[in-house]
């Protein structure tokens, strides 16, 4: 039910979009070992796991375009409710449906690894 509510993406399309638009900002929610594995280039992570996250993205700028991310899209799509409760405009905020892992096997050569 949440997931049919939010703007679910494939990983072509969490790309296209998310460079298409001046105001966007990639967020990795998975922990900090699983960013360092790996992420999408200039993405930040706010771990989904971490005391202050909600705060976090509280303090996020209400009029940017959020392209949300997690390992397989479960945290992420919980993420992306938050927002969208949380006084987030809808068309304004991304789930990368299916995750990291899809993203891997569309663009190997697009992330950032140590």
């Amino acid at each position: 039910m949440l997931k049919s509510q939010l703007n679910n993406l494939s990983a072509k399309a969490f790309y296209n979009t998310a460079r298409s638009s001046d105001a966007s900002v990639i967020i990795d929610v998975r922990t900090a070992g699983e960013y360092e594995f790996g992420h999408i280039p200039n993405a930040i992570n706010l771990d989904y796991l971490a005391e202050d996250f909600l705060d976090k993205i509280e303090q996020l700028d209400k009029n940017k375009d959020y392209f949300i991310y997690c390992r397989s899209g479960r945290r992420s799509i919980r993420v992306c409710t938050w927002m969208r409760n949380g006084g987030f405009d809808n068309k304004k905020v991304f789930n990368l449906d299916s995750g990291f892992t899809d993203w891997l096997e569309y663009f190997p050569n697009e992330l950032n690894r140590p």
